[in-house]
């Protein structure tokens, strides 16, 4: 976003910024009164931490999401070796800011918690204030799955974390009626929102409306009923509604693009026209 941004500090005091880096950079530090246009470290195929956020600064991000798994740009058993450099990296660069995580381990891996705890740690020396783990398969009962977001959580509020559960199908989250049902047993709880799960392999969407005022987080590409991803202004995704209605429930926090690399799509050119699409909204 170029236009003029307002921030205001714990003192009250207002302060103006035009710059994208002066904004994004006051985003640790002040009360924030705008959405960034984010993009996932999985977007970019293969290289260093550091050769993905210049692929980034290319395309115009300020922000981004760092994916903490097997496939991301952190593997969980190197988070602590690398626990160093990754802050080092995020103190030196000023294009790109880590604003979130998205801790891409199953529930069941063994070492979770241990690897979760790191994550949080890491998170928090980077100043970044949300993390997106995975529900549990359905069928794992639900008291346990109420149990583990608990320690999650605490976990996260002891490291200045939010802990956000993603909204999945083939998970307990792929309903918003059980969404809702984990927040409300788990104080401190947010929802990691992406709307493509509601849609994909559904008769119809389904209505989400009522687990937005738990939003923490939102993930985004264009998809269709028979497609996950398609490219963008193929699908169905309603960008522009669901802009509207984070707005209602005064969401000022990212929305991060997730598109995957696909064979015979031009990557770039989908990044490019999904940022420019969604700073058009804001």
């Amino acid at each position: 976003m170029r236009e003029l941004a307002v921030l205001q500090n714990s003192s009250g005091t207002r302060l103006k910024r035009r710059e994208n880096t002066a904004t994004i950079e006051a985003y640790r530090f002040f009360t924030v009164f705008f959405v960034i246009v984010a993009a996932s470290t999985s977007c970019i195929s293969g290289g260093v931490l550091v050769d993905v956020f210049d692929r980034l600064v290319d395309l115009e991000y300020t922000s981004t999401e760092l994916v903490i798994g097997e496939q991301g740009v952190i593997p969980p058993s190197q988070i602590a070796d690398r626990h160093e450099s990754v802050v080092q990296l995020r103190r030196s660069s000023r294009r790109v800011v880590p604003i979130a995580v998205f801790f891409d381990v199953e529930p069941e891996s063994p070492g979770y918690i241990e690897q979760f705890s790191q994550a949080s740690k890491l998170a928090k020396d980077c100043g970044i204030v949300v993390m997106t783990v995975h529900a549990a398969v359905p069928g794992t009962p639900f008291n346990e799955e109420i149990d583990r977001l608990r320690e999650l959580v605490k976990i996260g509020m002891f490291h200045g974390v939010i802990v956000g559960v993603a909204t999945e199908a083939g998970r307990i989250t792929e309903t918003p009626e059980t969404v809702g049902s984990l927040c409300k047993n788990v104080k401190g709880l947010g929802v990691t929102f992406d709307p493509s799960h509601y849609v994909y392999n559904m008769a119809k969407p389904k209505d989400y409306e009522s687990i937005l005022p738990h939003v923490c987080h939102v993930r985004l590409r264009d998809t269709t009923q028979r497609l996950f991803q398609t490219r963008i202004g193929q699908g169905v995704i309603e960008f522009g509604r669901l802009v509207v209605q984070l707005n209602k429930v005064d969401y000022k926090r990212a929305l991060c693009v997730d598109i995957a690399p696909q064979p015979g799509v031009d990557q770039l050119a989908e990044l490019r026209k999904m940022r420019l699409l969604l700073e058009s909204l804001l």
